[in-house]
């Protein structure tokens, strides 16, 4: 294999697990986006500033809560880089 298919596969499998890892959090803050959006709505409260405590509070919470699934996949790609088992 070539070094250049190697450095491919590397860049794929790290962008991949960042998107893997990413997910959870970006997702709690879009969930929570939503729902508080549409308590804007049903209340016709219309600050814009309002979304953004909630959000990060509720990513924090997810990052704090996902730390250790998060720590093993970033250590499971580290021993897998570090091997050569691309």
């Amino acid at each position: 294999m070539l070094e250049t298919d190697i450095g491919i596969d590397l860049v794929r499998v790290a962008l991949m697990n960042a998107l893997l890892l990413a997910a959870p959090i970006l997702l709690a803050g879009l969930v929570i986006g939503l729902v508080v959006s549409i308590m804007q709505t049903i209340t016709q409260i219309q600050e814009q500033t309002l979304t953004f405590v909630p959000k990060i509070a509720g990513m924090i919470l997810v990052a704090i809560a996902m730390i250790p699934w998060i720590v093993s996949r970033v250590v499971e790609f580290a021993q897998d880089m570090f091997a050569g088992n691309f």
